[in-house]
């Protein structure tokens, strides 16, 4: 209840500030969140992009950005931004899920071949006609801007490394607040268990989770090494994130500055793409540096965790079997 309370001053606040901005008409700051910190890709780009927005409108616009959870966990942003309390925030497509269903299709796991072959959709028909499902939703309240790395998502715990699918039977593993991966958990022996990113640290230091899965930046920026030292490239789900604007917002900005944003975004797509690189190959180091137990999976086993999601796919494939194949059909 107090954090709920929290949220809603938070809200307030950020509504009464971007409301003066709104009426003075002189000066614009258009406020960001993101749950990862200073200096973590998606953060880099969207403040690289603010700039160039400063620049292009002479201090007109601008974007500052809310690293490291300042305003909450993804959830709480995400409606904060549906609200126009919030400007702007870059979530993962796992809690988009939900609000444009669409989107799950990103959700499915091994959808995607390896890294290239999502960058090939996103940047593509298939990345364009998503975001305009988001633009064009009737109750979300968002507008999809740019779609940006998150690399693959991969298994960690503190138990024991999964080098086979038996190994994961009985771990409790932490997922997104989506059904679609706490069934994807529990297809592979584990306990899916549902919960904010915000709330993960503490849950592994009481051991209300004995895991997540997650890529090497966020395991590594993250510090889940010191609870979870042990990691494994299942890399059964490879999720590109997004940013998005609250449509409110965005309903008061002229359509030349429209512009300008969405010139801006995918800059930032193409932008943060190139510093995902670079941090997880610093991710990977530092994990070493740590001693983290990393345990490659085999082809052969990787092939038994995918036949493993074939209950997943039964229940929430079906419906976006269309996309699916254009998916499949990218070369």
């Amino acid at each position: 209840m107090a954090f709920n309370r929290r949220i809603f001053m938070t809200a307030a606040a950020l509504s009464l500030l971007w409301a003066q901005a709104a009426v003075a008409q002189d000066k614009i700051v258009l406020k960001s969140s993101d749950v990862h910190p200073e200096g973590y890709p998606t953060v880099a780009a969207v403040q690289s992009m603010g700039k160039k927005l400063e620049a292009a409108t002479n201090g007109r616009l601008s974007i500052q950005v809310y690293p490291s959870m300042q305003l909450g966990g993804e959830k709480e942003t995400l409606e904060m931004a549906q609200l126009g309390a919030l400007a702007l925030t870059r979530v993962s497509v796992g809690v988009m899920g939900p609000i444009v269903d669409n989107l799950n299709v990103f959700n499915l796991p091994f959808v995607f071949r390896d890294i290239d072959h999502m960058h090939k959709a996103i940047d593509g028909e298939i990345g364009q006609k998503l975001l305009k499902e988001i633009d064009d939703h009737p109750t979300a309240g968002l507008i999809g801007l740019a779609w940006m790395d998150a690399g693959a998502r991969s298994v960690y715990n503190s138990k024991r490394p999964v080098a086979t699918l038996e190994d994961m039977q009985g771990l409790k593993i932490r997922t997104m607040g989506n059904p679609m991966f706490v069934d994807m958990a529990n297809a592979m022996g584990a306990n899916g268990v549902a919960m904010g990113y915000d709330q993960l640290v503490n849950a592994l230091q009481t051991g209300v989770v004995d895991g997540a899965e997650n890529n090497y930046p966020s395991y590594s920026t993250g510090q889940h090494y010191n609870y979870a030292p042990y990691y494994s490239t299942t890399q059964h789900l490879i999720i590109p994130e997004i940013l998005v604007i609250s449509k409110k917002v965005w309903e008061t900005l002229s359509p030349d500055d429209q512009a300008l944003i969405r010139k801006f975004a995918k800059e930032a797509q193409l932008e943060e793409r190139k510093l995902w690189a670079e941090q997880e190959q610093k991710a990977l180091e530092n994990m070493k540096k740590n001693n983290v137990t990393i345990t490659e999976i085999s082809p052969a086993e990787k092939k038994r965790f995918q036949e493993a999601m074939k209950p997943v796919w039964d229940k929430y494939g079906s419906k976006y079997a269309e996309l699916v194949k254009q998916i499949q059909a990218v070369q």
